[in-house]
């Protein structure tokens, strides 16, 4: 493949808004999971949630677009320097040849979700500007000016994952020259509830791949990358699978992992042996770990360090693909492999290099794994320049 770079990237979090916050919680093993207070929730479970979100507005010509999932993207672009590169890139290659690749699970549903608390959606309800899923990409590519090809997926929790692997085939193609790749999920009810009434929400911090996980904590974020040639955070590799073993659950053996994580090690010409960090899906859930457990021991065995940063951000469902590749990207840059800070007692029946307390030490090239429900895998591989 092409090599491509995150020439910039950017994540806002329940950590903090841009890199500097990310990093600081991340060397200070500081989760930012606190029991749910979000809107009119009454459930026994923990959050991740942005501070001072309810304060951001969407004004001005984009005012129409105004929803919690646009004001977390308009949030997550203001930070990092990260609308003045896309500026640079735009008088590289022109506004035309800058493509949007977006992710998103829920999108603005919060928005619809309280419009029916007031009764029917009335008919002048912004829709189009708001829990329509292609809004994050259309929002975000008014906000920077672009005019190339723009696109979201939603593949559940792989979504914005698989925006990284959409933009290096795009640019491969030759539709465009350089990407804008991320996405955002925010905090709604339908997510909340939803994966209660699934028995699958924690009812204090997930503890990802621990010996008494119960299941995930929620939680919201955004994130986005500059993806173009040139030096920066090299994308190796990626790979994707969809095993569609069931609705929800992955395939007990991990089968569907495993061939997404072949595929990025033979993108980018690797062996496991090269991958000194694997970022986990690792959402926390008995069934979920215990399968990525058994596909990646299967491939790398127990020598590779692993870990999930989860236990810092909640899963931030379609966000979590962009919210760790950034980690990853950190963990070149500065030497470090993330703790997993909620993690108390590994699971015996763990057999990959999970580290709970991570380490500081160099980092060459990293792994970041995103499943999502129904089998929508993408595994990412990042490297140095």
């Amino acid at each position: 493949m092409q090599q491509l770079s995150l020439s910039h990237f950017t994540v806002t979090s329940a950590l903090g808004s841009g890199l500097n916050a990310t990093l600081a919680a991340l060397r200070g093993r500081r989760s930012a999971l606190r029991p749910c207070d979000f809107e009119t929730v009454d459930l026994p479970t923990w959050i991740g949630m942005v501070e001072g979100l309810d304060e951001v507005r969407v004004e001005g010509a984009l005012a129409a677009y105004d929803c919690r999932n646009n004001r977390l993207a308009q949030l997550a672009l203001a930070q990092d320097g990260f609308r003045e590169a896309v500026t640079e890139a735009v008088g590289r290659y022109g506004a035309g040849r800058i493509g949007v690749f977006a992710g998103t699970s829920t999108s603005a549903i919060l928005e619809t979700e309280q419009a029916f608390r007031r009764g029917a959606l009335p008919p002048t309800f912004p829709y189009r500007e708001t829990h329509n899923t292609f809004s994050i990409a259309d929002f975000v590519q008014r906000a920077l000016g672009l005019q190339g090809p723009a696109m979201v997926i939603s593949s559940a929790c792989s979504s914005t994952a698989m925006t990284i692997a959409a933009a290096a085939r795009m640019i491969a193609c030759g539709l465009c020259d350089a990407a804008v790749v991320g996405g955002v999920d925010s905090l709604c009810l339908t997510t909340l509830y939803g994966f209660h009434s699934l028995q699958l929400t924690a009812e204090g911090p997930c503890r990802p791949f621990d010996a008494g996980r119960s299941g995930i904590s929620i939680g919201e974020a955004g994130g986005f990358a500059l993806v173009q040639p040139g030096p920066g955070i090299a994308l190796l590799g990626y790979g994707e699978s969809s095993d569609a073993h069931h609705m929800s659950s992955p395939h007990p053996e991990g089968l569907g992992a495993r061939r997404a994580m072949e595929k990025a090690l033979r993108s980018a010409g690797l062996r496991p042996a090269d991958i000194d960090y694997i970022n986990l899906h690792g959402t926390a859930t008995k069934v979920g770990d215990a399968a990525e457990d058994k596909a990646v021991a299967g491939l790398f065995g127990g020598a590779t360090p692993c870990g999930s940063t989860k236990g810092f951000t909640g899963h931030t469902l379609g966000a979590s693909g962009i919210v760790e590749a950034v980690i990853s990207a950190l963990a070149i840059a500065h030497g470090l492999i993330p703790a997993s800070p909620t993690t108390a007692t590994l699971d015996p029946e763990i057999a990959c290099g999970y580290l709970i307390g991570g380490a500081d030490r160099p980092v060459t090239r990293v792994m970041s794994n995103s499943f999502g429900f129904g089998g929508s895998n993408c595994s990412l591989i990042f490297g140095r320049a």
